[in-house]
C-alpha cells in the first residue's frame, strides 16, 4: 500500500472556531506546489479531515490533478484525534490513498507508522507531503519521500 499524508496549507490565524479557519492565498499556492508530486499517481481514496482548511486543501489537489475521485470526510483526522485510532482506520482504504489532515496528528502518525512508536514524529510544514509504503501498521511502513512546498 502507498499512503500519502498531506498537511493542509497555511491557514488564517483566527476564525470563529479552529475548525472554520480557511486557507490563505499563500496556503493555496503551497498546496498547488505539493499536489504536483501526486501527478500521475493512481489514487484510490482521498480521505480528509472535516476542518475547512483540510477540505479546501483536498479540493485544490483534486482541481490541480483533474480528479473526479470523491472526497471521503473522516472524523478521526482532526488535529487532536488519537494517532493510534487514525492508524487503525487506514487498512480500510486499500490501494493508494491520500490523507489530508493536520499537525500534530500527521507528524505523529508518520512517526508511528515508520518507527512503531510516537517518540520520533516527522517535522511537517504547512502543505508538506509524505509518501509511505508498506502495511499500514505501526513500524511496518517505509518513508519513500518527504516534500515541502517551495
Amino acid at each position: 500500500m502507498t499512503l500519502w499524508l498531506l498537511r493542509h496549507g497555511e491557514a488564517e490565524p483566527r476564525a470563529r472556531s479552529d475548525a472554520e479557519r480557511a486557507l490563505t492565498e499563500r496556503g493555496r499556492k503551497e498546496v498547488r506546489c505539493s499536489a504536483e508530486h501526486l501527478r500521475g499517481r493512481p489514487l484510490t481514496h482521498i480521505l480528509v479531515s472535516p476542518y475547512l482548511r483540510a477540505q479546501q486543501t483536498a479540493e485544490i489537489v483534486r482541481e490541480v490533478l483533474g480528479l473526479k475521485l470523491p472526497l471521503t470526510t473522516v472524523n478521526w483526522a482532526t488535529p487532536d484525534d488519537s494517532v493510534r485510532e487514525a492508524a487503525g482506520h487506514l487498512d480500510g482504504f486499500p490501494g493508494e490513498s491520500l490523507l489530508v489532515s493536520h499537525n500534530p496528528l500527521l507528524g505523529n502518525l508518520s512517526g508511528l507508522l515508520i518507527d512503531g512508536h510516537l517518540q520520533q514524529p516527522l517535522g511537517l510544514h504547512t502543505a508538506s507531503l509524505v509518501e509511505l509504503d508498506g502495511e499500514p501498521v505501526p513500524g511496518l511502513m517505509h518513508l519513500v519521500g518527504l516534500h515541502h512546498p517551495q
